[in-house]
């Protein structure tokens, strides 16, 4: 029988001082490391430290205060990520609810009756019901795909989005949410492979959806961060809070301006995304096919690998 829960992850913290064979050195301070098990060996733990950090003529590695924790992996280079085996799916979407709000300032959905299971049961066989039921939102309403069309009048709209582009995306995740920072830039994405992919950026804000604390101090991609994703060719662009963008720093939108113009999916109000691995997972936000609109809710999930 498999067992339904994901074996514990470690990271080692500590400080270190490294030599080079040919002269130099590096120091750190306050170093996090994925680990495989807690009960690593600290030459195997300095290895693995080399390792991640790609060096090369490497002489000696010093290690102080060293500590491991139980917490989870943040996508160490060459620490397998373990899974939990038996959670194929996980759903990151927000539910959509009469009188949601979502972004403020804008409306909430409504839903109204069209037609009730007490008046079908006039138009039916006997014991034969429906609901049929009217929904009016904006688009920016719950978990949401922005496509090109939504920044560019003449970029593809939902329906001309290729389903390659939204389905099963390799997905490389961030976890941020012990960032000091609001703004994520290059260098906090720049240790992974992200060509092709859905770069998915966990900062726990979704824990405010719903609530005024979610419209204030929300992080995001900054400008420099959405370039780099460009030109390391990421696929989509996904984050679970307010807006992939700053909106307290005026009407300048450069993340949905740079990755929209580039042909790069966003993706707005994920949650759940604590749930999924550094890597290893594949993405899935897929809207409808709704021809000259730009933005709509989606059932945003992830699958696990088996």
């Amino acid at each position: 029988m498999s067992d339904s829960r994901a074996a514990a992850q470690y990271r080692a913290h500590f400080d270190f001082t490294l030599r080079f064979a040919n002269g130099g050195g590096l120091t750190g301070e306050g170093f996090r490391l994925d680990v495989p098990s807690a009960d690593i060996a600290e030459p195997e733990l300095e290895l693995l430290l080399v390792r991640h950090l790609r060096l090369a003529l490497v002489d000696t590695v010093s290690l102080t205060g060293l500590r491991i924790v139980e917490e989870p992996h943040r996508g160490s280079r060459d620490v397998e990520v373990p899974v939990a085996r038996t959670a194929r799916v996980v759903d990151l979407s927000h539910p959509i609810r009469a009188g949601l709000v979502t972004y403020p300032g804008l409306p909430a959905p409504t839903i109204t009756p069209h037609l009730t299971r007490e008046d079908s049961r006039a138009k039916y066989a006997p014991g034969t019901e429906f609901a049929i039921d009217v929904v009016s939102m904006v688009g920016n309403t719950g978990t949401y795909l922005d496509s090109p069309f939504h920044r560019y009048a003449e970029g593809p709209d939902l329906a001309g989005l290729a389903l390659e582009t939204l389905v099963g995306l390799p997905a490389e995740v961030f976890h941020l949410t012990d960032a000091a920072e609001r703004g994520i830039r290059p260098a906090t994405l720049a240790d992974r492979d992200v060509r092709g992919a859905a770069v998915l950026l966990h900062t726990g804000w979704d824990r405010h959806f719903g609530t005024p604390e979610y419209a204030t101090g929300s992080p995001f991609l900054t400008e420099a961060g959405a370039r780099w994703l460009i030109d390391a060719g990421a696929a989509l662009v996904g984050i679970d809070s307010l807006n992939i963008d700053d909106t307290e720093s005026g009407g300048e939108r450069p993340a949905h301006t740079l990755l929209l113009g580039a042909g790069i999916h966003v993706v707005e109000h994920l949650t759940n995304l604590g749930a999924l691995p550094p890597r290893g997972a594949r993405f899935t936000a897929a809207p409808p096919a709704v021809e000259g609109f730009g933005t709509f809710p989606v059932r945003a999930f992830a699958e696990l690998p088996a």
